[in-house]
């Protein structure tokens, strides 16, 4: 099931515009994200399959299910909340069931968790994201051989060093381990091509040293230590830089470097977004969506903060959060009897008209 065939099949009940233009945080070049409610026909709801969500290509239209869209509320999920609670220009359609829906039924000490500590990994997502600015890894991808080091005097050097100043070629190395040495290897040469080594790797990405067979009384021409920790750990970074490189919103990325500070901006926007509706929720018991710092909020969006002094107001705020809700009276978590009452009632109400 497509959106088209939750518009021609099923009964909307919500649509609102959301995102960035419902929480008036939008730039002329914001897209339109559009969420909503639908209820499935009777037939399609008793039938074999339950659709519980729908969605474009790129995510800017979501469609929930009336039953996942309560399910979701009870878990205190914001886009949920949000969507409960959009302004009024930002209502696109409203049948007259939802009216039963009043976002005060779900409040509850939850949102400290959906609201705040999600924020606080959006945060950890942004350090991650420094890390990859200020740290770029060249494309062209390290081999085994970049981590093997060769003792020379009381110290090591490279094995592609050692290797340049004897004007030797790594495939006609060989390597036998040293017994009870993690990673140590007797580093054998080839100097009259009978020995028949294979290397200190047999092909370019190998990922392991190759070891080869010496017969006995032939002297070793240096001793190599394999980083093993080192190179597995590049690894994973290298893929997941360039998995991040090949997924990112290049706009959005030109316009983090742009602004100098090496954070994504818009995420930390965000983050502090979250961390206000955490505080209001509390103190008021309300969603505002529509947010009354807008000038503050571009402002972290814009780049005129730095990246640390961000991240220690966040953690500042999101200390003070905690002591609101420590004196919070609201319950620790939605009524799910209530919810399930209320989505029986409104199940019932749209099969019977």
């Amino acid at each position: 099931m497509n959106i088209e065939c939750v518009r021609s099949k099923s009964r909307i009940l919500l649509e609102c515009i959301s995102g960035s233009k419902a929480y008036g945080l939008d730039l002329p070049t914001s897209d339109t994200d559009i969420k909503g409610v639908f209820a499935l026909s009777k037939k399609d709801f008793y039938g074999l399959t339950y659709t519980d969500q729908v969605n474009n290509e790129t995510n800017d239209i979501v469609f929930y299910e009336l039953k996942r869209f309560i399910e979701l509320l009870v878990k205190n999920n914001p886009n949920l909340l949000d969507l409960l609670s959009s302004p009024e220009d930002c209502i696109l359609f409203k049948d007259p069931v939802m009216n039963l829906i009043k976002p005060e039924m779900f409040l509850s000490r939850l949102c400290k968790t959906t609201f705040a500590e999600y924020a606080m990994t959006q945060i950890k997502k942004a350090k991650g994201l420094n890390k990859k600015i200020s740290n770029p890894m060249e494309k062209e991808r390290k081999s085994v051989l970049d981590f093997c080091y060769v003792v020379k005097e009381q110290g090591a050097i490279s094995l592609n060093d050692w290797l340049i100043e004897k004007g030797y070629d790594q495939s006609k190395c060989g390597l036998v381990k040293i017994a009870h040495m993690n990673d140590i290897y007797g580093l054998y040469y080839d100097f009259d091509n009978t020995l028949k080594l294979k290397g200190v790797i047999h092909k370019e990405f190998a990922n392991e040293v190759a070891l080869s067979s010496v017969p006995k009384g032939i002297e070793p021409a240096g001793i190599l230590s394999f980083n093993r920790n080192g190179y597995s750990v590049y690894c994973r970074q290298y893929k997941e830089y360039w998995e991040w490189v090949g997924k990112r919103n290049n706009e959005r990325f030109e316009n983090t470097v742009s602004h100098g500070k090496n954070y994504d901006a818009k995420n930390m926007m965000h983050v502090f977004r979250l961390l206000d509706m955490a505080e209001e929720i509390a103190l008021y018991k309300k969603i505002i969506v529509r947010r009354p710092n807008r000038d503050h909020l571009l402002s972290i969006r814009k780049g005129d903060f730095m990246y640390e002094d961000l991240v220690k107001q966040a953690e500042e705020k999101i200390e003070y959060i905690y002591s609101v809700y420590e004196k919070s009276d609201l319950p620790d978590a939605p009524d799910k009897y209530r919810a399930e009452n209320l989505l029986i009632a409104m199940r019932e109400s749209l099969y019977s008209s």
